[in-house]
């Protein structure tokens, strides 16, 4: 029997420690190990850093939506406005609920923000390119390779601390039907 399907919010500033916990959870550390999205491998530290999250729920053209079921924090992503198209990041779903269609449903809640509310063609994401599994998940949601790398910000410890010195992102997009650019 499939789980029923999560209800959608917009995180506000109270939301702030709830989100810093699952997002660590479910990319560092032990905890992480339980899902598939984990980067333990790849780094240490925190994921998010409290002040850059409370910024990105804070400024305009800019949400971090929350999946949740009776009350209790399952998933979270952030979207935001980037002018062309929409930014999809910090898409964390708990490790224990990874696999079971959560993830799936917020991804298409975050969707339809950038297509039909935000009214704007393509949506746009940076993965670390050696995350294969990932961008293979996203590559079987319409994602497509652009080819275009952005560096890691290394020496920046709000990102993370890197267990190796060859960590860069590559930009996945997703074209939307209907939606004049």
């Amino acid at each position: 029997m499939k789980a029923e399907q999560p209800s959608f919010r917009t995180a506000n500033p109270a939301d702030i420690p709830a989100l810093v916990e699952l997002v660590t959870s479910a990319y560092r550390g032990d905890a992480s190990r339980a899902g598939w999205t984990t980067e333990a491998d790849l780094l240490d530290g925190q994921r998010i850093d409290p002040e850059v999250l409370r910024q990105d729920i804070e400024r305009p053209h800019s949400i971090v939506v929350l999946a949740e079921r009776d009350g209790a924090l399952l998933a979270c992503a952030h979207v935001a406005n980037d002018g062309d198209a929409g930014y999809f990041g910090m898409f964390s779903v708990r490790p224990d609920l990874q696999g079971n269609g959560v993830g799936k449903a917020l991804l298409a809640e975050a969707e339809r923000i950038v297509r039909d509310e935000w009214k704007l063609p393509a949506m746009r994401m940076t993965v670390i390119d050696l995350r294969d599994e990932l961008i293979a998940f996203y590559q079987r949601r319409g994602f497509v390779r652009t080819g275009i790398t952005k560096p890691f910000p290394y020496g920046d410890e709000r990102f993370g601390i890197p267990k190796r010195g060859d960590l860069r992102f590559e930009v996945l997009e997703k074209r939307f039907a209907g939606v004049a650019a």
